[in-house]
């Protein structure tokens, strides 16, 4: 028989007895002495005298007491005790079994028979595996941009999981994993940033996205202003040379609504494409992204350079930087004279190629013979490798406006070479043309001196080359069609006076021929830029088809772009030429195991890290930690110096706490 039935026994067995006592003592001593009473016709008396009992008539014993009162205290007190004991004897049984396992568990194991990882397996429920790569760092550097809470300022929401939160995690996504918006969700579920946020992964489901891009678009000028200015402070970045070019990103679907998506010409893109244009300013310190603007397909590139001086000049008075100390350097498509009295106007310095379109452009590259510029060399940071200037001076008229500026004629030994090797491979190509239809004199349509020159002109018309070769379709003495070619010489030799040469121009005449030369060939830093929005943060394809949510994904791409270009530049700074996109790639398997036990505990441990990425993990803790408060520091080391109140703007609120990111170790 069971324990519970023998107290339940028990229970009735006392509650019996006590109702017989207390039914015998009421029997025996609370009769009442009334008259007629009797019992065997003698009156019934108590049989001890001393008990004095209540009357009833009189009232109530005890007013202040309710009746039924103490039995009912009593009754729920002992159900209590009893529920105590019951489980206390519970508590005690399951202690006595865990030992009885502990100790059956302990004995297989030392006795070989039951191995850790089966014990280690029974109690674990789950385990999952959550990428940590990069995150800190690139986490961190979000954090001392300020992102979240600038975005939040311009984008407030009510929802439980706000803006800046999920712009931060699209921005990690274009730097580490760049995928469409309805896969973010999956990755996010793969990465720590759920322990981090302390979110799940479906908040960042493609609706959120979504809106977040419609809520950026209004505000996304203002938002990217005090971000960069922000980084311009914090990282002491040089302005004094600016690199502006424009690229064109080709769209794929059907945009018949949007301003933007048009056809329009590009270098290096088809035009049967329609495509988005992008004008980008960096700074040379770093190659760091200052400005951009979202342009239509069609719009060309010397459309865009006035806009661009006021956007540059309205960031530098932002920023408290001399525009006269800044000098803008741009391509060949990017100047003319019209442009050249602005930058006279505006004040601002540049230094940009030339299109020789004008007559007197071209007089300019032809004046100077070529054994002449063996005198004037130019080197680079290689040494010398064919390159030459000549000095000259470039006169600009509009609207009635003249003015000189400083010109330098370059010859580039391996872009003449270049250029030499494709004209002949165009000739030869032109040549096996024209061999082709000389092939078909007599067939159909090909039977006439007329027919066949007017096939040599067309074939003569679509080639690039075309004006260096002459051809003749003529009749012979045997009433026989014939055709024949030849060279240009005359034409051929004053192209090749032209060729690997091309004019920079500049309104600074500080700057000698030799720095002239570097800085042009500078400004391939905003093609690097452009090449790593395009492969790196794959800006294309984008998915979105509204004007609005394009130009909010352009601006996404952008502050990933700044953040990559920062940690680059930090990188080189310290003495780490690594590009960011390898750091990533360094830190990308490191994983964090995340283990759930049956009672709901959780183990987090990282993965075996190797040598290299635990000193990798420290230097970059050292460099985010010299970052967050540099100014600080600096501060604390020279006590004599004032903080810069560009820097330090409101002296009375207190530093922000120094969190270092994780240490991988």
């Amino acid at each position: 028989m069971s324990p519970l039935a023998k107290t339940r026994r028990m229970k009735w067995v006392v509650w019996l007895g006590w109702f017989l006592a207390v039914w015998l003592v009421g029997w025996t001593y609370g009769l009442p002495v009334t008259p007629g009473n009797t019992w065997g016709g003698q009156i019934a008396m108590p049989l001890v005298g001393s008990v004095v009992t209540h009357d009833p008539t009189q009232g109530a014993l005890f007013p202040w007491l309710r009746a039924g009162r103490g039995r009912k205290w009593a009754w729920l007190h002992y159900q209590a005790a009893c529920r105590v004991c019951v489980r206390l004897r519970w508590v005690a049984r399951l202690a006595y079994l865990r030992a009885v396992w502990a100790a059956g568990v302990a004995r297989l194991l030392l006795t070989s028979t039951l191995t850790l990882a089966v014990v280690v397996d029974a109690l674990t429920r789950a385990q999952l595996r959550r990428q940590l790569g990069a995150v800190p760092v690139l986490y961190a550097l979000l954090e001392i941009l300020q992102v979240r809470e600038i975005v939040n300022r311009y984008c407030p929401s009510e929802a439980q999981v706000d803006q800046g939160t999920v712009a931060m995690v699209l921005i990690l996504n274009r730097l580490m994993a760049p995928r469409p918006l309805v896969h973010v969700a999956d990755w996010v579920a793969q990465t720590v940033l759920t322990q981090t946020l302390g979110l799940s992964a479906d908040k960042f489901n493609d609706d959120r996205l979504g809106r977040l891009l419609d809520a950026l678009a209004a505000h996304q000028r203002d938002i990217w202003l005090e971000i960069v200015n922000g980084a311009l402070v914090q990282f002491d970045i040089d302005l004094h040379f600016i690199f502006y070019d424009l690229t064109a990103l080709v769209m794929q679907g059907e945009y018949p609504d949007s301003e933007l998506v048009e056809y329009g010409f590009a270098h290096n893109t088809p035009s049967n494409k329609q495509k988005v244009k992008e004008a980008l300013s960096v700074s040379s310190d770093g190659h760091v992204p200052l400005d951009a603007d979202v342009l239509s397909g069609r719009t060309a590139d010397l459309a865009t350079v006035q806009a661009n001086m006021e956007r540059l000049c309205h960031l530098l008075h932002r920023a408290g930087y001399p525009v006269d100390q800044v000098l803008i350097i741009g391509d060949r498509g990017t100047l003319n004279d019209e442009l050249a009295l602005t930058y006279d106007d505006k004040g601002l310095k540049y230094l940009a190629g030339l299109k020789a379109s004008q007559k007197a452009h071209v007089e300019l590259l032809k004046a100077v013979p070529e054994e002449q510029f063996t005198h004037q060399p130019l080197t680079t940071e290689r040494g010398h490798y064919g390159h030459y200037g000549w000095s000259c001076t470039v006169t600009f008229r509009h609207d009635g406006k003249t003015a000189t500026h400083r010109g330098l004629v370059l010859l580039s030994g391996p872009m003449r070479h270049a250029v030499r090797q494709a004209r002949a491979q165009q000739l030869s190509t032109l040549r096996a043309e024209l061999v082709a239809v000389r092939a078909r004199i007599g067939q159909k349509r090909c039977r006439s001196v007329k027919t066949v020159q007017a096939q040599t002109n067309t074939c003569l018309r679509r080639s690039p080359v075309g004006h260096l070769l002459r051809a003749e379709a003529y009749e012979t003495a045997e009433h026989q069609v014939e055709l024949r070619w030849w060279v240009d010489t005359d034409a051929l030799w004053h192209t090749m006076q032209t060729d690997g040469r091309y004019l920079l121009v500049t309104n600074d005449w500080s700057l000698t021929p030799q720095r002239m030369f570097d800085l042009y060939r500078a400004k391939d830093g905003v093609e690097k830029c452009f090449r790593i929005s395009k492969q790196v943060l794959q800006v294309r394809p984008l998915y979105v088809h509204s004007d609005e949510r394009i130009e909010a994904l352009l601006l996404i791409n952008l502050l990933a772009l700044l953040v990559y270009s920062l940690l680059e530049r930090e990188l080189r700074q310290h003495g780490l030429p690594w590009t960011t996109q390898r750091l990533i790639g360094q830190l990308e398997d490191l994983t964090v195991i995340e283990t759930q036990c049956w009672d709901g505990s959780v183990i987090c441990r990282l993965t075996p890290v190797t040598d290299e990425q635990r000193q990798l993990g420290g230097f970059l803790t050292r460099l985010i930690a010299d970052r967050r408060l540099p100014h600080l520091r600096q501060m604390l080391t020279e006590p004599t110096k004032s903080l810069n109140p560009l820097i330090w703007p409101d002296r009375s609120t207190p530093p922000p706490q120094l969190t270092l990111p994780l240490e991988i170790a």
